[in-house]
């Protein structure tokens, strides 16, 4: 990728930073409607400044625990028992690292990735990059909704085409949030994230788990390399982990906090950021692990090792755990799960708009067409080929997210490399080559998932 050339609406006066590595001056802030919206107090205990810096990481966790994540966690417990419980481990501590790359891109420069991208490449670059972007949070907004209609439907009986469309009201609960204030967007997300860790919490009560071979599962083995069926749904698990809205996210949402400009209070804003972030990454960690320990304890030590699909997960639970609350549970942080990934999702859309293009919609549309291109190929598909149907195309968004993941991974890894653009909060050496190889990695495994899957359908 070459650079040249103004990004695409930028202005053509010299640039205003003092690092020699951004071309042109920033245009408007990131999310404008809530940017240096929420104050950070001076002069208090670190609880209290951790608290004032808590939440951001939480709406980014969210992505990691999206309905399109408990098909492979379903499917790794069910059919390899304990497992793959490192691979999960291993996806996170991935994505607390690109999580805490984002988060400081954001508070040192006060761009987010995506107007990163757009000051660094030339406009028909940019412009790719800004559709793969928004075929990846079309493709995850699809899985939300899906996981939502599933949600309904399992919980209500509410038909899935009906439940799709009902999951269109969920852009004027987050235009009133909004409008009341980011810390009111917050406090929705944690509390749909909390839902869903005490439903998991009872879950696994009532599933009585071996603690023994919980704690095995977390250590990695040479199997998982050498049984190519293990090895692909290991792949699938690391490739549905890190979700590539979320680093455009995270790099902007971390700027509603007002930080002073000065060395020393990005410093700190960094530190308690990635603090926040790498709670809330844990907390994903431990939903997913719960997931996974759920379909080993309920269903491969059982004998149901082809459980993969939600719905069936849902019917099975209670005549294994021998009561309905363990499927009403399921069901219900299954949509807290959906709900959450939504909020974000769209929230996700406009800063990729808005980075990548410097024009500005009104938020009630951008969200509403955000949402639009979600939920009429998940109607078509539902009406034309119902559940089945439905869990097809919540697989096929994983494949392009899969497919998106290395176009964010890859520029962010190079930026925050760079002491041009970062000045003295640049990657050192060790953080930079760890980056980059995580970043080889990802692209060298989502590759071999995307290869496998369209082997797998071609045969």
């Amino acid at each position: 990728m070459r650079r040249g050339g103004p990004p695409m609406s930028a202005a053509s006066t010299p640039p205003v930073e003092t690092l020699a590595g951004w071309r042109y001056p920033r245009t408007m802030p990131s999310l404008p409607e809530s940017h240096h919206t929420i104050a950070v107090p001076r002069g208090v205990s670190f609880w209290r400044k951790a608290l004032a810096f808590a939440g951001p990481g939480y709406m980014v966790a969210v992505g990691y625990m999206d309905p399109g994540n408990w098909a492979t966690d379903l499917a790794g417990g069910a059919r390899f028992g304990y497992l793959l419980l490192s691979v999960v481990l291993l996806s996170n501590l991935m994505a607390i690292l690109l999580q805490a790359l984002s988060l400081k891109l954001g508070i040192a420069t006060g761009r987010d990735l995506a107007q990163a991208c757009r000051d660094h490449y030339s406009r028909p670059v940019s412009f790719v990059l800004w559709v793969l972007c928004e075929i990846a949070i079309a493709a995850c907004d699809l899985a939300e909704v899906i996981g939502s209609a599933i949600a309904l439907n399992l919980l209500f009986g509410i038909p899935l085409v009906w439940g799709v469309c009902l999951t269109a009201l969920d852009v004027l609960l987050i235009l009133l949030l909004q409008h009341k204030g980011f810390r009111y967007l917050e406090a929705l997300v944690i509390a749909l994230v909390a839902t869903i860790g005490i439903c998991f919490a009872v879950e696994l009560v009532m599933a009585r788990p071996a603690i023994g071979e919980v704690l095995r599962g977390l250590v990695p083995r040479t199997e998982i390399v050498t049984n190519p069926a293990m090895l692909y749904i290991a792949v699938g698990i690391l490739g549905a982990t890190v979700m590539p809205h979320n680093l455009y996210l995270h790099s902007s949402i971390v700027q509603t906090r007002k930080v002073l400009p000065d060395s020393e209070s990005k410093r700190e804003a960094i530190r308690f950021a990635t603090f926040d972030s790498t709670l809330a990454l844990l907390f994903a960690f431990f939903i997913n692990a719960a997931i996974l320990i759920l379909a080993a304890a309920a269903f491969h030590q059982s004998g149901h090792q082809d459980v993969a699909d939600i719905g069936d997960a849902y019917r099975l639970l209670t005549p294994l755990l021998g009561t309905t609350v363990a499927s009403t549970l399921f069901a219900v942080a299954l949509l807290a799960s959906g709900q959450n990934s939504t909020i974000t999702g769209t929230l996700a859309g406009q800063i990729v708009m808005e980075g990548f293009l410097n024009i500005r919609l009104p938020a009630w549309l951008r969200r509403l067409i955000t949402r639009l291109i979600a939920i009429i190929p998940a109607v078509i598909v539902t009406v034309l080929y119902g559940e089945k149907g439905a869990g097809s195309l919540l697989i096929l968004s994983q494949v392009i997210l899969s497919l998106q993941l290395s176009f964010a991974v890859v520029p962010l890894v190079y930026f925050t490399s760079q002491r041009s653009k970062m000045g003295e909060f640049v990657n050192g050496k060790l953080l930079a080559g760890t980056a980059w190889i995580v970043a080889m990695a990802i692209a060298g495994l989502n590759g071999w998932l995307l290869f496998g899957t369209f082997k797998g359908w071609m045969a």
